[in-house]
């Protein structure tokens, strides 16, 4: 019979019930291989009738360290950091872990209490896309004993394990795409102008317009104040109200959610993609696939990049010699419609 509401049913009460020892119920928790398979199922069957939940709280407790990964997304209503997500759940999952996913909003002070409040609640580790890569509050977590992965950011060091992508070679990348596709005016579209992603991918869509030999003025720097699809289209606006004969014949935007308003806009405006306008986007996010006019992007591997990372997490919280890795992964372009025609 369950016991009464108003009190928990204990350990204890399981081993009364299935008539075992305290300590056999404590097997067939944590230790199970210990445990003929009749007296397991016999335990089993006790909590069940009993309706008893374990307390993992006062298990993480005694052991001093919680059977959870943490990750701390730069911007949850940006899908890519979903999908980064969802390959860290998958990591997780196959090691017994559950995860508890939060959002800085891109505010270095909502970072820091979140980090200090993971630290606090002992994670078995700490994934993080940071708003400053080489915030030296990520150095005092690590330091105090909970391993710190740096996702979707790199540092000059080797001082925490990091998992990024090489943005570099992916403006590069999109730029050789839409030049191989005859466009000798272009426009980059990204922006705020101190984050990591943004400064990479135009300094590699700058060295390919460069070794083309091409008028440096011809690649047009519009810079947003985020990376959200209402940037995208007030990108749009600007580039609608450009001359004609000034106007760039392409766009490469830093992320597919600048791709995608930036379509919406020069659609209400009456212009054609890719005839008027070809668009390259970046991370092949759902949505560039599904859009009206199906976008290019440069693909991350962003799935992976979460497996990858929740991996380098557990590999370090599992103790003894570590060595902190960079694992830096290659972007590729998948193109479609709205810069092939």
């Amino acid at each position: 019979m369950p016991t009464s509401a108003n009190r928990s049913v204990s350990v204890k009460d399981v081993a009364a019930a299935a008539g075992v020892s305290l300590g056999t119920v404590s097997n067939v928790l944590n230790k199970p291989d210990r445990v003929s398979e009749a007296t397991r199922q016999r335990v089993l069957a006790a909590m069940t009738d009993l309706g008893f939940v374990r307390n993992e709280s006062a298990r993480q407790l005694r052991s001093g360290v919680s059977r959870t990964l943490a990750y701390l997304m730069l911007d949850a209503s940006n899908p890519f950091f979903t999908d980064v997500a969802a390959g860290i759940e998958t990591e997780a999952e196959t090691h017994g872990l559950t995860v508890v996913l939060c959002n800085s909003g891109s505010r270095g002070a909502r970072e820091q209490a979140h980090l200090e409040l993971f630290e606090q609640q002992r994670v078995q580790g700490l994934l993080v896309t940071p708003v400053d890569p080489d915030s030296p509050t990520l150095d005092a977590v690590a330091r105090r004993g909970t391993p710190v992965v740096i996702v979707d950011r790199t540092r000059d060091d080797d001082s925490l394990c990091s998992v990024a992508v090489d943005d570099v070679l992916g403006g590069r990348i999109g730029i050789e795409h839409l030049l191989d596709r005859g466009h000798r005016r272009v426009a980059f579209i990204g922006g705020p102008a101190d984050l990591g992603q943004v400064r990479d991918r135009l300094e590699g869509a700058r060295s390919a317009w460069s070794d083309a030999g091409l008028d440096p003025e011809d690649l047009l720097t519009l810079r947003t104040e985020d990376l959200r699809v209402a940037d995208g289209r007030e990108a749009g606006q600007r580039l609608v109200g450009l001359p004609a004969s000034r106007r760039p014949t392409a766009a490469f935007c830093v992320n597919d959610l600048i791709a995608l308003g930036l379509l919406q806009q020069i659609t209400q405006a009456g212009l054609r993609t890719p005839d008027d306008l070809a668009i390259l986007g970046y991370d092949d996010i759902d949505y560039a696939a599904a859009a009206a006019v199906p976008l290019s992007s440069v693909r991350q591997p962003r799935q992976q990049l979460g497996r990858t990372a929740a991996d380098l997490a557990m590999t370090e919280a599992a103790g003894g010699p570590h060595t902190h890795r960079r694992v830096l992964f290659t972007p590729e372009l998948v193109a479609r419609a709205s810069t092939l025609g």
